[in-house]
């Protein structure tokens, strides 16, 4: 399931930056083509889940509400071909910013964990040779 859809991208961007960036066929149709905004919207999405991956279990069975806004700011920037505005850059950045905050677990989300992994121990253990005392290693101490 993707964290956005193409509706939500028209509602947040409208409809004509969405022809503007999708129709790239050789004749202008003037519509937007979903297989492009799809394309994004995976790319985002992939992305996303790598940096999720090390801290939840994948796929999120409940999406978190901070996810949606970033896979849209992901994917929109991911559909300009050449440079895109300074906005659509910045919140691009921010983005990318706060999943590395959420990958650093400096922001937690109310997704299911990953157990982290563990060696089976309850703390530290020191194991070396039994160390008795004799005349014959004590010898210069006595």
């Amino acid at each position: 399931m993707p964290y956005c859809t193409e509706a939500d991208l028209i509602d947040r961007y409208g409809a004509p930056l969405l022809v503007d960036l999708t129709d790239r066929g050789e004749t202008a149709t003037g519509v937007i083509d979903s297989a492009v905004v799809a394309q994004a919207i995976a790319e985002a999405d992939a992305l996303i889940d790598g940096y999720l991956a090390a801290r939840y279990r994948l796929p999120l069975s409940v999406v978190p509400p901070q996810i949606a806004p970033l896979s849209r700011q992901i994917a929109i920037y991911r559909l300009h071909v050449f440079e895109a505005n300074d906005k659509i850059t910045e919140e691009h950045r921010e983005a990318l910013r706060q999943l590395q905050q959420i990958a650093a677990g400096a922001v937690r989300l109310e997704a299911e964990g990953v157990t982290p992994a563990t060696t089976g121990g309850g703390g530290a253990r020191m194991v070396d040779r039994a160390r008795p005392m004799t005349a014959d290693n004590l010898k210069g101490f006595i």
